[in-house]
């Protein structure tokens, strides 16, 4: 199932569209104040309008030094943080009906909460996932480039994407936590990409980021090229809550973020070891899932 076809114009939209999602509605008084503001407070008003031709020099310049492209094929565009026409109709975007537990597109809508046979069939350990989209196609890529070639653009739009795609688990979270790297992986590859992700979430929504309640035990071998039973084997006892974790997560509503859903082996044990140490429930949220489906064209 694609996205819709869009163009640059309608792009920048939804983005400025997403970026007003969570934010508090502020309701402001009606009331006239009974006497005029300070001398002081105006001026304090007003001195940003100063700064605003430094504002835009700076960001003219750079521009210059740093020009925006697109965060996919990089060619040129007029912002940062975006992408082309193009490659953002080159996200596969998951779109309702999805099961209730997995996540994955239901062939027709069979209602509310409706389940999925592969959910039926092997039940999962944690309650609901939901995914931004399809691991195919210029997800695929943004993932990769981020994981692999330590790219870090893009990161805000990325964050308002899966805060708009969680949004139903989000109105039901306690805590945020990410899927912990082992330490050794962290420090070949710098950071967490997970847990970045968690962070921004977390900003977002002002929903408690905490990246340091649930870790590795031991290091386990890439998920890559493993049999579904090899994966399942390979995490089993891998992760463990820490003595402080229990007590904060005990009757939590947990919400935990990895980058891409595959065979949900990893997030599976996960959401064992957070149940086991007192969770009221394990929701999981990531940007991309494997259906087996190149729905993204190429």
């Amino acid at each position: 199932m694609q996205a819709p076809q869009a163009t640059h114009k309608q792009i920048r939209t939804m983005v400025r569209d997403h970026e007003t999602y969570s934010k508090p509605k502020i309701e402001h008084s009606m009331e006239l104040s009974p006497e005029p503001p300070p001398e002081d407070s105006i001026a304090r008003v007003a001195r940003p309008s100063f700064l605003q031709p430094v504002l835009h020099f700076a960001s003219w310049l750079n521009n210059c030094i740093v020009p925006p492209v697109c965060m996919s094929c990089h060619s040129r565009l007029d912002t940062h943080d975006a992408l082309c026409p193009d490659c953002w109709n080159g996200i596969g975007f998951i779109q309702q009906p999805v099961c209730d537990r997995l996540g994955i597109p239901l062939p027709f809508d069979a209602g509310p909460k409706a389940v999925s046979a592969a959910a039926t069939a092997n039940p999962p350990d944690f309650d609901r996932a939901r995914s931004v989209a399809h691991y195919a196609g210029t997800m695929r890529r943004l993932i990769h480039d981020k994981k692999y070639r330590d790219r870090h653009e893009g990161r805000q739009l990325l964050a308002r994407l899966l805060t708009s795609a969680g949004q139903e688990l989000i109105t039901e979270t306690d805590i945020i936590i990410p899927v912990p790297l082992a330490w050794s992986r962290l420090l070949s590859r710098r950071y967490n990409q997970s847990a970045e992700l968690a962070r921004l979430l977390s900003s977002a929504t002002n929903l408690p980021f905490e990246p340091h309640l649930l870790y590795r035990r031991r290091r386990t071998r890439p998920q890559v090229g493993l049999t579904l039973a090899q994966r399942r084997e390979n995490v089993v006892g891998a992760f463990a809550v820490s003595a402080r974790g229990k007590a904060k997560i005990r009757g939590q509503r947990v919400l935990l973020i990895d980058d891409v859903l595959t065979s949900g082996s990893t997030v599976n044990a996960c959401a064992r070891t957070l149940k086991r140490s007192g969770a009221a429930s394990v929701d999981v949220l990531t940007l991309a899932i494997a259906t087996g489906h190149a729905v993204a064209p190429a």
